[in-house]
This record gives C-alpha cells, structure tokens and sequence, in this order.
C-alpha cells in the first residue's frame, strides 16, 4: 500500500511516497510537477520486490522548504540528491527513474559518482535540447517571473496538467494535482525551477552518456506533446546500452494513462539488477 513518509533532511520536512516492505532501493524524480505522478506505478514497482521512494525536492508536492533559482539547476538538485539519501540512512547502490526535468536530474546522479547508480530511467523526460518547452522558458526572464502571482503560477499549471494527463479528468482530479501551488512558496519554488530550466545541462551530459555502460531504459509516452517521442528515439539510438519503451495512447505522464505498461517496465528493468 502506497504511504507517505517525511525525513528530515538539513533542518526541512521533506515528503516522499513509498511503498511496499523492502528491497533494493529506487529513487523516483519529479520534475515541473511533483511525486503525484508516481502514484498509480508504486503499488506495482513493490510487488517487484523493490522499494519505490518518490520523493518531493525542497519547495515541492508536499516538501518543505523553498527552491531557490540557484539550487533548481539539475547538478544542484543532483547533489541535494545525496544529502536525501544520507538522511534516509542508505548506503551502497541506489536505482534511479527520472520524470521531466527529473529524468536529466537522474541522468546527472547516474554520471557524478557520488553514489552508485547502476541503471537509470527516463520517463518523458528531458535530453539533448528538448527543453525547456516555451511555457516554461519565459520564466527564465528575471522580469516575467517577478510579474507572476502565484494565481499567475496556477494557472499555468492549470493548462499543463490538463495537457499532461493526456485523458479526461475530473475536476477534484486536477485540483489534486494542483493543490501544492496554492501555497505562495510552492509557487516560488516552481518559478525557481523554471528560471533555472538550460539545456546545456543536458547537452553537457552527451560525452559521459556516449561512453557509459550503465543499463538504461526509456519509457515514453507516444503522444506527448512538451518532451517529444522523437528526442527518446535518437538517444536510443546514440547512447549506448539504451532501449526504449513505448506507451501508445499515452501522454506526458504515461503513468496516469497506462500504469500496467509503464509499472511493468519499470519493474522488469530494476529487478533485473538483483538478478
């Protein structure tokens, strides 16, 4: 059964969903949104055997704490990664799933070697210069993010939740997904990440990921329209050790669309580590 948990982490409440009783450890990042979009997969992910951590970063979901522009960048989040991982008392391996910009966040954590990563996802998440996508790129403007309200931040979130789910939704629905932004520092917090949002984080990683040996798979939603099934198609093909897992029918946030499929993938490919 899916629970949320919190730990103290450097004086802030960080909040994280987990699930099942045990298992080699498997970090899963949300990026422009939050550990909600792990929820329908966790359940699934256990019964492998396995122990799903979804974590909200600082400022985030449920987290406390505020993100400030200089520690939304993927490295800065990367190496807050580690202090998470202390305070929950792990030592040795840790399997890594990223989502958006989580997935360049888990991509960083894979290559740094501050802690061993020995196979890594990417669920419709970023590579090469396939972000930031517009709606989050004129954010970077110092200007426009200190013009937005947090009403401002809602409602834009309001449009790419919608977008992202990629299927009818109910109102109580979307209103789950949004309700973290109606507190001003959530809201913040997203203008942080935002602001940080560069490609050239991602880019700088292709050296590193054209050399790597580390089993890596995508899971991606065929139908998104912010992070393109095209993109995942030339980095299965570029980056060694890589293949790639379609979800027809599915958008942004394929778990939401397909959980079956994309737990299933997900769970093959970590539990193949133990064996």
């Amino acid at each position: 059964m899916t629970r949320r948990k919190t730990i103290d982490v450097g004086g802030v409440p960080i909040s994280y969903l987990t699930a099942g009783k045990g298992g080699s450890l498997v970090l899963l990042l949300h990026g422009t949104y939050w550990s909600r979009v792990w929820q329908p997969v966790l359940d699934g992910i256990a019964a492998a055997g396995l122990r799903p951590v979804a974590v909200d970063f600082p400022g985030f979901g449920r987290s406390g704490g505020e993100l400030t522009l200089s520690e939304a960048s993927v490295p800065r989040l990367s190496a807050w990664l580690v202090r998470f991982l202390e305070a929950l008392g792990h030592e040795g391996p840790v399997m890594v799933a990223g989502h958006d910009i989580g997935g360049g966040v888990a991509q960083h954590l894979a290559l740094a070697g501050t802690v061993e990563v020995p196979r890594v996802a990417v669920v419709n998440g970023i590579m090469y210069d396939s972000w930031p996508v517009p709606g989050v790129a004129r954010f970077r403007d110092p200007a426009v993010a200190a013009a937005t309200t947090r009403d401002d931040v809602l409602a834009a979130r309001r449009v790419s939740v919608v977008k992202a789910l990629g299927r009818p939704a109910s109102e109580a629905e979307i209103s789950e997904y949004l309700e973290p932004w109606t507190d001003p520092r959530v809201a913040r917090s997203w203008l942080a990440l935002a602001g940080a949002a560069d490609h050239r984080y991602t880019m700088e990683m292709l050296p590193a990921l054209l050399q790597s040996k580390m089993p890596k798979l995508l899971v991606w939603g065929e139908d998104d329209g912010f992070q393109t099934v095209d993109y995942a198609e030339r980095y299965a093909r570029e980056i060694p050790e890589t293949r790639l897992v379609r979800i027809k029918s599915a958008g942004h946030i394929p778990m939401e669309n397909d959980p079956k499929a994309v737990t299933g993938a997900l769970a093959e490919f970590f539990a193949a580590e133990r064996r």
